[in-house]
């Protein structure tokens, strides 16, 4: 997918977030009623599992030498895994949130190289075994602030920083090469929530961020994260989740370039205090 085309599917992520929470939903935040169950906490955990479909590629230079665009799928034959996922919500007001979450990704493979590859100046001739290596550990650290709250639904903006760490490694009996790139990413979004019965809650998130290639010399970048899910709440203190989410991201600089896409559905449970 282009970034021209990430770039429109956002925005229009956003415009139907916007255009659901004024008139469609405007009956639902003018009936007057009880809180819906599980919105009176304090604090928010949630624990879930996720097996996304991966997308990655990533190309790296070394020495003068052009890297390959490498399809860690197709080329190096990473698959679906199974990752964990941590999410907390503390909540000092009805239309305050301050939100962690915390991911870590991994793939390991083995396979043989069935096409020339340069990776880091240094190329993987075709029979060539090759273990490769993937880490991605992301912490999501915002404040949310509901603009409209009322009994059966609210909307609001988030602003946040997503630290990315991410490092990518080819093990040959040669030797071992390897890139990895880290840091803050500062983001922004909106987030959806409808209560169509007491009980069910359907939440609709978007946030991201596009730094344009005139901003930083030799960066530039893009982070898109789209979560739909729905929430059954037993009780107050507890509920059981199921959502379908999408991760992308995009970046390069002067060297190395990388694109990372998951997208899949997740289920968990919360515990309300």
């Amino acid at each position: 997918m282009s970034r021209r085309h990430r770039t429109i599917v956002t925005t229009g992520c956003l415009t139907a977030l916007l255009a659901i929470a004024s008139p469609a939903t405007a009956q639902f935040f003018a009936q007057p009623a009880d809180l819906p169950i599980g919105e009176g906490y304090h604090v928010e955990i949630f624990g879930g599992l996720w097996t996304p479909t991966p997308e990655i590629s990533i190309s790296s230079n070394a020495f003068g030498i052009a890297g390959t665009d490498i399809d860690f799928v197709n080329d190096l034959g990473i698959g679906s895994e199974r990752f964990g996922e941590l999410r907390l919500r503390l909540r000092p007001g009805r239309k305050h949130r301050f939100r962690i979450d915390y991911m870590p990704i991994s793939y390991a493979t083995q396979t043989v190289v069935e096409r020339r590859l340069v990776f880091r100046g240094i190329a993987y001739d075709i029979g060539v075994p090759v273990s490769t290596a993937l880490s991605w550990t992301a912490w999501r650290l915002g404040y949310e602030y509901d603009i409209v709250h009322r009994s059966r639904g609210y909307f609001g903006i988030i602003i946040e920083a997503k630290y990315t760490d991410v490092e990518a490694s080819l093990d040959t009996p040669f030797g071992r090469e390897f890139t990895r790139t880290r840091g803050p990413i500062p983001a922004i979004g909106a987030v959806l929530r409808i209560y169509p019965v007491p009980f069910l809650g359907i939440t609709a998130e978007v946030s991201g961020v596009r730094l344009p290639s005139n901003l930083l010399e030799t960066y530039t970048g893009e982070y898109v994260d789209v979560d739909i899910y729905g929430t059954l709440n037993f009780i107050e203190q507890f509920g059981v989740q199921i959502g379908y989410r999408s991760l992308d991201l995009s970046v390069s600089s002067d060297e190395e370039a990388g694109a990372l896409k998951l997208e899949g559905i997740y289920v968990g449970a919360l515990l309300r205090f």
